[in-house]
């Protein structure tokens, strides 16, 4: 390939790298993370405080082990969804007062994790009973709040602000569709036998994943939208999301609930043991329970993910392509015009050298005359 005069090469070139996501290089903050913030901690508060009223109205301590293997992994995925929520409003401090270095930001993510996970681990060491079950969910806990703030730690933070905030909404309408349980169990055939008990309950958990998903979905599009138009009015420039975002935002409330699933499973092993141990029944229970919970987390991964695709390929409009009938139109159009204009411009020559010839004397013109 040849270069063109007067272009520099992009490899010879004195300029740093643009980011093609970002503009002049720096990247895009997370709009609202603040209150994005404050929502998550309000929730993993109220899931530390549902937990502890459930333990300590237990009158034996096996039903104390029962209920907070059952409680686990609500106040898991809580810490994953505020971790990243305050990691990502501390990321915005850190890039408006000191620049936007991914290794500053990164660690900052992280420091912002470690202090929602000690502060929770600390909450629950303080107010719960002293068990030996206690120990587990504040390390679990911890964890998982840490987790979530490296995840925050991410260049694109509006895509993980609409994870937050898709995240944040299904786990409150998840709890919010237990009151619907009971209507929908008699609705999908629940009778006397087993079998029937099992067959709607399998049914009730697809209903709200599937609810869920479109929620999540329909969320992290609504928050990506939101956040390009405020990008937007700052900033004329900025270059749009590609489609993977919005996928990826789709799928991310989903992902994380497969995430605390694996946290879950390592961290808070010995209490799942514990409470299979009790009886035949309870074991069977924590099994399907955490197949469940896997369940739950692939409908909303591909569900989500589908739901945000759909609702940005709706906001594109058709591409234009050679063949398209007006520009075939306006081309033709266009070539008659500059036809007339060359041929005008050949006849005036032509009219402008016979006139020259009529006023030459031919005396002068022949030398031998």
């Amino acid at each position: 390939m040849t270069k063109q005069p007067g272009r520099v090469p992009a490899a010879e070139s004195d300029q740093p790298a643009v980011d093609a996501a970002t503009p002049g290089g720096r990247p895009v903050s997370a709009p609202g993370a603040a209150v994005l913030a404050l929502l998550a901690l309000g929730w993993l508060a109220a899931m530390l405080w549902s937990t502890r009223q459930a333990i300590t109205s237990a009158a034996a301590g096996i039903t104390a082990i029962s209920l907070s293997a059952f409680a686990l992994p609500g106040v898991i995925s809580a810490a994953l969804v505020a971790g990243a929520a305050t990691a990502l409003a501390f990321g915005n401090l850190l890039s408006r007062r000191y620049g936007d270095g991914a290794t500053l930001r990164f660690v900052g993510a992280i420091g912002a994790g470690m202090l929602v996970g000690l502060a929770a681990a600390l909450a629950i060491n303080l107010t719960y009973f002293d068990t030996s079950t206690t120990n587990v969910i504040a390390g679990t806990t911890a964890a998982a709040a840490i987790i979530g703030g490296a995840i925050a730690g991410a260049r694109t933070a509006p895509a993980v602000g609409a994870v937050v905030t898709a995240a944040l909404g299904a786990l409150v309408f998840v709890v919010a569709f237990s009151r619907a349980r009971d209507p929908l169990f008699d609705l999908f055939g629940a009778g006397d036998t087993q079998q029937s008990l099992v067959d709607a309950a399998k049914w009730v958990s697809r209903t709200e994943s599937l609810i869920a998903g479109l929620l999540a979905g329909l969320l992290a599009f609504g928050y990506l939208t939101w956040a390009r138009r405020r990008a937007l009015r700052r900033d004329p420039l900025t270059p749009a999301l590609r489609w993977p975002a919005y996928l990826l935002a789709g799928a991310g409330p989903g992902l994380l609930l497969l995430l605390a699933e694996v946290i879950i499973r390592i961290g808070g092993r010995s209490l799942l043991d514990l409470a299979s141990a009790l009886s035949e029944a309870d074991a069977v229970a924590q099994t399907s329970l955490g197949t469940s919970r896997v369940d739950n987390g692939i409908w909303m991964v591909f569900v989500g993910a589908l739901t945000a695709l759909i609702a940005f390929g709706r906001t594109l409009g058709p591409s234009h392509t050679d063949d398209d009938p007006a520009l075939a139109d306006g081309a033709g159009a266009t070539q008659p015009a500059v036809a007339n204009e060359t041929n005008a411009g050949t006849d005036a020559d032509d009219e402008a050298d016979t006139t020259a010839h009529d006023d030459v004397d031919p005396a002068r013109a022949d030398p031998a005359r």
